[in-house]
Order: structure tokens, then sequence, then C-alpha cells
């Protein structure tokens, strides 16, 4: 295999062995694959110039601006808060009289995260929804 691909190549830096694989085509010129065709030569008056990293900034996620305002989403009044967390938004139960008003203000921003006062953190504790979807 070795010796049926085996050809010379003339480079810039003189004759050179390498692999070649020659397809042959009727009024085109021939597909050529080379392996070896490249010097691989070491040097040591190249200068590196690696360009400086740029620092990306990214915006902070919606979820801490919401925390920043300090202030709860039901009731409105700035105080220390807490994050209420559901696992899916089906868990909020269905829409209708029956679903609370936390449920609903969730299901309706479609967030899985609310951020409550403490108060109204323990009355969601204390009052689960019980319809579930």
């Amino acid at each position: 295999m070795a010796a049926r691909h085996k050809a010379k190549v003339i480079t810039r830096n003189g004759p050179r062995t390498c692999f070649e694989a020659r397809l042959k085509r009727d009024g085109k010129q021939d597909l050529i694959a080379r392996f070896g065709e490249i010097i691989l030569c070491q040097d040591r008056h190249a200068v590196i110039t690696d360009p400086a990293p740029v620092t990306v900034h990214y915006p902070h996620k919606e979820l801490i601006h919401r925390l920043r305002k300090r202030q709860c989403e039901l009731c409105e009044q700035a105080a220390t808060v807490a994050v209420h967390q559901v696992a899916a938004l089906s868990k909020l139960g269905r829409q209708g009289p029956g679903q609370p008003a936390w449920a609903a203000l969730m299901a309706k921003k479609r967030r899985k995260t609310l951020i409550v006062c403490a108060p109204r953190h323990e009355h969601i504790h204390a009052n689960p929804v019980t319809q579930t979807a």
C-alpha cells in the first residue's frame, strides 16, 4: 500500500517524498490528496503574537435584577425577600377561582420563581396548591 501511493513532489524547499492518492477524471483535472508534503521544521526566530484576551461582561440574569430590587412581587413592599420556587409550572394547578394569587401570578408570568417577603413566603408554604393540572 505504501509503495503504491509513494510519490516524489517538488516543493519550494526541494523534492519531498510523500504519500499521494490520485483520482483520474475524464476532461477534468485529477483530484489529488497528499500526506507528508509539508515540511515540519522549527523556526527559531518565530515571534508568537497572541492577542490579549477580551473581557466579556455578561449581563445579570433576570432573577438577579428581581432580587436586587428587594421588593415583594405579591404585595410590592420593600422588605427582606426570599425566592419561592416550584419544580415545574404544571405544579401550579389549574387556572380558576381555586388557584391562589401567588400561583396565578407565577402562571401568568410563566416563571418558576417568585420573589416574596417573609410573611408571604410563610403563607405560600402554609397554603399549598391542592389542584394539579
